[in-house]
């Protein structure tokens, strides 16, 4: 983790779903340290969805395998939602379907930094996302 903080991640919500409770919490030091305002970390399959559905939060950083369900369905439906999202896995990155190959993947071990940095242009673009105007009010 640098030295310096800069606070890059100001303002960018981002939803943890990550089952290894020490990565979980890495990441989530790294995000706040970073300015980041952190949903979760979140463990469960099912407690995810919920959160994906609710919709509160910027970009996803998603492990793959929780408590040995795959999170597919967690990347479809934020796929479906147009929020960004990155793979952190224990898995092999060619394990994952090509549909997601748009889709960052960080292989564990990783160095949270990392991750930080990578999804920073996520929070940027999620930050210029234009919302349209409900002309209702």
């Amino acid at each position: 983790m640098p030295e310096a903080r800069n606070q890059c991640l100001t303002g960018c919500r981002i939803l943890i779903v990550e089952d290894e409770h020490l990565i979980a919490k890495d990441l989530e030091k790294a995000f706040r340290e970073n300015g980041a305002e952190v949903i979760g970390p979140i463990s469960q399959l099912s407690e995810a969805m919920r959160f994906v559905d609710d919709g509160r939060f910027d970009v996803a950083v998603i492990d793959m395998n929780l408590h040995d369900e795959l999170a597919y369905f967690i990347a479809e439906e934020l796929d479906r939602q147009q929020i960004p999202f990155v793979f952190a896995t224990g898995h092999d990155p060619t394990s994952i379907p090509d549909r997601y190959s748009h889709v960052t993947c960080w292989q564990k071990p990783f160095e949270p930094a990392m991750i930080v940095n990578g999804v920073l242009p996520l929070c940027e673009r999620a930050a210029n996302k234009i919302v349209p105007i409900d002309p209702k009010g």
